[in-house]
């Protein structure tokens, strides 16, 4: 037994100091050879989640978005809270084209990222890559909705011009009747198609669903006890420096932040239906 348990340790101590050299050849863009190391670092220890993640990042490195999937799957088998794991599985998703598993995996990617460590880079990293998704479907939904709009508008014209020559040719006494309705029919048709054309027309946006400090849309928003909404890495980040609310200057700590859970779903809601927010 002790015998056994030395070689797992010595197996354990080698892994490691592959994972190390791993490291170093990452570090010197030498993908092939931090792969190699990982590799056997895995042979050792098939189950330690770390050693998985980190040839996934190479194989990303490498535009082996195939290698990235597996992998991340195996190191999410072993850990389902590997905020690395998520996320690159997330991307390798997107690479591939599907999209909604991609985002909901770089979903459950931030949030595990914002649970354990509000002002890493890692989260911000995840937001921007999940804001692009979001915003390259709502691009594509946008795009396809346009040209479904000005089908159906082209339709109605047709249909709009067909009805005024039929009038033309049975109200030859009339035709001045005739001309000023199919005026005013064309002008309340490009007033119909204009009204439905502004839902993916950027506007501003409100007020209450953006950060005090930044300005920017509030992704993860927090309240203090006097009642201003922040981004939580942004206070967090103020926080650090000073110990009061930089609104009200009243004495303001960490533990005093609450999740403003009401303000989250209202900036999910519209970024829902204003996908076009996600590129600003």
């Amino acid at each position: 037994m002790v015998a056994h348990e030395g070689s797992l340790s010595a197996a354990a101590k080698q892994a490691e100091q592959l994972k190390l050299l791993g490291n170093s050849c990452f570090k010197k863009d030498r993908f092939g050879a931090a792969i190699d190391a990982y590799t056997e670092a895995i042979t050792l220890c098939p189950n330690n989640t770390v050693y998985w993640t980190n040839r996934a990042l190479c194989h990303r490195r490498r535009n082996d978005w195939a290698k990235v999937e597996e992998d991340s799957r195996r190191a999410i088998q072993l850990d389902n809270k590997s905020v690395k794991a998520h996320y690159m599985l997330g991307l390798a998703l997107l690479q591939r084209q599907e999209y909604m598993e991609g985002v909901r995996e770089l979903e459950k990617a931030l949030d595990l990222g914002r649970g354990a460590n509000p002002n890493g880079y890692m989260v911000e990293e995840i937001w921007q890559e999940l804001a692009k998704a979001k915003y390259l479907e709502w691009e594509n939904a946008s795009t396809k909705r346009s040209w479904e709009l000005q089908r159906l508008k082209s339709t109605c014209e047709h249909a709009l011009n067909e009805k005024y020559s039929c009038y033309v040719s049975q109200m030859e006494g009339f035709i001045d009747d005739v001309d000023a309705l199919h005026s005013q029919e064309l002008k309340a048709l490009e007033r119909v198609f204009c009204e439905a054309a502004k839902a993916d027309m950027p506007t501003e946006i409100p007020d209450y669903l953006c950060c005090r400090i930044t300005l920017d849309i509030l992704r993860d928003p927090v309240i203090t006890p006097s009642g201003h909404t922040y981004e939580r890495a942004v206070i967090l980040q103020h926080l650090q420096k000073s110990n009061f609310d930089p609104i009200t200057r009243e004495p303001l700590n960490p533990s005093q932040l609450v999740p403003n859970l009401a303000i989250k779903e209202a900036v999910q809601a519209f970024l829902d239906k204003h996908g076009w927010a996600y590129k600003v």
